[in-house]
C-alpha cells in the first residue's frame, strides 16, 4: 500500500540532516559533490560510478543513522552517561569507518586517472 505520509516524514528527516545541525553531513554532502564532478570531467566507468555512489551512499545514511541515534541518546540520557557516549562514540565511529573505505576506493579509481592526466 502507497503511504505517501511516510515519504513526508522521510524527506523531513533528510531535510534536517542537511539543515546545518549536522556539519558533518554538510561536510559529507560536499565531498559526494567533488567526487561527482571529479567523476564527471575524469569519465570514470560504469562499474566505478557504481561503486563510488554505493561508498557516497552508505557514508551518508551512516552519517544520518548517527544523528539519530544522538537524537534518541540525548533524548534518554540529558545527562553525561558513560554508556551514552559510549552509544555516540560507536555511532561516529561506523561513520568514520565508512568514510576512510571511501577515500581508499576513491584514491584506487581516481589516482589512476590523474596520473594519467598529469603524463
Amino acid at each position: 500500500m502507497f503511504r505517501p505520509k511516510s515519504f513526508y516524514f522521510a524527506f523531513t528527516g533528510i531535510a534536517d540532516l542537511f539543515s546545518g545541525r549536522h556539519p558533518n553531513a554538510i561536510i559529507h554532502l560536499l565531498a559526494v559533490v567533488t567526487v561527482c564532478i571529479a567523476g564527471y570531467f575524469l569519465r570514470i566507468s560504469s562499474n566505478e560510478w557504481l561503486v563510488v555512489v554505493l561508498c557516497f551512499t552508505a557514508v551518508i545514511t551512516l552519517e544520518a543513522v548517527n544523528s539519530a541515534i544522538e537524537y534518541v541518546v540525548d533524548l534518554a540520557s540529558p545527562e553525561f552517561h558513560p554508556l551514552a557516549k559510549k552509544a555516540k562514540d560507536m555511532a561516529a565511529g561506523a561513520v568514520l569507518l565508512a568514510a576512510i573505505g571511501s577515500v581508499v576506493i576513491a584514491a584506487i579509481i581516481f589516482l589512476p586517472k590523474f596520473n594519467t592526466l598529469l603524463k
